[in-house]
């Protein structure tokens, strides 16, 4: 990616371009309510029109407790804090949604059996009820927008055909390579051990990189649009130019400690920023999600499973990082 002049606003355009009009300390809690409100109101009528209550109940684990429902709440909420407070925009979002709630649902259709109308409805679901309330209260960054204010060279970037294409299969093919690998190594065992009465592992032996592909690249499309574009959409900033100002022989002790960890161009400390919330919002969901709510699994393969998907996501920031230096 070629290196950008500086600019004296300089910073990543996360921020929104317009601010709501509603007091500030109701737009979170309204965010929230709006996005439970509609994914309840959108799950009731997939149940009623596509039968997939059935399809997830024959599952699904009998959440009796108090805390089981709390953190699967508490989890939504938390998901919906990081975008709100992280400056994350509607595509933003949706596409962290499908990164986040993509690998749960993509274990129930390979492993149990749950039709692919159930899968794709839930996930459009989730997509959409996370996406469209926080871009009902927040416009579109910079990045995402069809009329920003970067410069050409960036707009350049960001709208090049080519670019999207190329950055989409990377990261395609960074997931199925991922899961590839945990299938030819240690994930079949897991799922024998740890997941009592999963109907069938036939998929994890059969599985080969370019049949995993064509699926995968809806997590290409999402890691693009979630770390590639706003990446690129960042601007150098004021702490870039004291970067290429550093001295080690005049740096103080914290300062050369602050420079060797964190002396990063702007474009890569957003890289690694959203790369680390991925990482963090993929493994916490899908280990909430296949250990609170999947019928028979143990908490330690929850973790096995869950673990194959942050891994996905740290190789997918790191080649989006390489091909930003570029």
């Amino acid at each position: 990616m070629p290196t950008t002049r500086s600019s004296k606003d300089a910073a990543p355009f996360s921020a929104p371009t317009r601010i709501s009009k509603l007091p500030g300390p109701l737009r979170f809690p309204l965010l929230v309510t709006l996005s439970l409100t509609l994914s309840s109101l959108l799950y009731s009528l997939s149940a009623q029109f596509l039968d997939t209550e059935g399809d997830l109940a024959a599952v699904s684990r009998r959440l009796d407790q108090w805390w089981e429902v709390g953190a699967l709440l508490g989890w939504r909420a938390c998901e919906l804090s990081l975008a709100w407070w992280g400056g994350y925009d509607g595509y933003d979002l949706a596409a962290l949604s499908a990164l986040t709630h993509g690998p749960p649902l993509y274990l129930l259709g390979t492993f149990y059996g749950v039709s692919n109308a159930t899968i794709l409805s839930s996930l459009l679901i989730d997509t959409i009820t996370a996406a469209l309330p926080l871009h009902l209260l927040r416009p579109l960054s910079p990045a995402h927008a069809s009329t920003s204010p970067l410069p050409a060279e960036e707009k350049d970037i960001i709208s090049s055909i080519s670019i999207q294409i190329l950055t989409t299969l990377l990261g395609a093919v960074i997931y199925s390579t991922t899961l590839y690998g945990a299938y030819a190594s240690f994930l079949p065992t897991s799922l024998v051990t740890y997941f009592e009465g999963i109907p069938t592992i036939a998929p994890a032996h059969t599985a080969k990189p370019e049949t995993l592909f064509p699926t995968m690249l809806v997590m290409g499309v999402a890691a693009r649009t979630f770390i590639f574009t706003p990446a690129a959409a960042t601007l150098p900033s004021l702490a870039d130019a004291k970067a290429r100002a550093f001295n080690p022989a005049t740096a103080t002790l914290w300062e050369t400690i602050v420079y060797n960890v964190w002396g990063f161009r702007a474009r890569t400390k957003t890289i690694i920023k959203r790369t680390a919330a991925l990482i963090l919002a993929s493994g916490i969901h899908t280990f909430v999600q296949t250990a609170v709510t999947l019928q028979g699994v143990e908490p330690i393969g929850a973790l096995a499973y869950s673990s194959v998907w942050a891994a996905a996501a740290l190789f997918t920031g790191v080649a989006f990082g390489f091909v930003g230096d570029v």
